[in-house]
């Protein structure tokens, strides 16, 4: 794992990860069904190829100003402190980490010691109260966390969903057959990808004569 040092949400942040398959987008990448490359996968490779060759800044640089996110960043810090209060773990805030071979990245909220990965996630009090209920990792999420031991090689990763006045939520993801697959799917997904990118940067300028 090779380790980016910056700021997360910053330009430096933004430059580091372009059309770079992050483990935040690794959903697109494999069907939890058939447990086999998505469909969307190609949409993916649109994106990431329009981010690597663009010469547009990323949409994001400038500032985040969607709420969502601005909550989760200002109670970020809180969810951390409390984690490592419940678990006396110590954190280790990265900016941007990548594979060895730096094909594949992710941000984690944090790295554990030498084994572990912590990612945050603080909603809305509705969301936090459906995912008490439901119990266990969010389905949403299980291809973010599953790709950061991807990404980290690291063979456990604790994701914590805290909203301030309502019970945290802990849950330890750990190495199985869902991360195999998805390791597997990354590789086809890879081959896949630089295909594209051959295809679109011999195209030059493309002026259309």
């Amino acid at each position: 794992m090779k380790i980016i040092e910056c700021e997360q949400g910053s330009s430096e942040w933004f430059e580091a990860r372009k059309g770079v398959p992050t483990a935040s987008r690794f959903g697109m990448v494999l069907t939890a069904k058939t447990m086999r490359l998505s469909a969307q996968a190609d949409e993916l490779i649109n994106q990431l190829i329009g981010e690597k060759l663009s010469l547009i800044p990323p949409e994001g640089v400038e500032h985040f100003t969607n709420r969502a996110i601005r909550w989760g960043e200002q109670t970020e810090d809180e969810a951390r402190a409390w984690y490592s209060l419940e678990t006396n773990h110590d954190v280790q805030q990265v900016g941007f980490c990548l594979t060895d071979d730096g094909r594949f990245g992710c941000s984690p909220d944090g790295l554990i010691g030498d084994d572990g990965v912590l990612e945050l996630k603080c909603p809305q009090a509705a969301t936090q109260v459906s995912y008490l209920l439901a119990g266990g990792l969010p389905s949403e999420y299980r291809a973010q966390c599953a790709g950061a031991l991807i990404v980290t090689g690291r063979p456990w990763l604790h994701f914590v969903s805290y909203s301030p006045g309502l019970p945290p939520l802990l849950v330890k993801v750990q190495r199985d057959e869902y991360v195999e697959k998805l390791a597997a799917a990354l590789e086809e997904f890879h081959i896949r990808y630089q295909d594209a990118l051959e295809r679109i940067t011999s195209m030059g300028g493309g002026r259309g004569e």
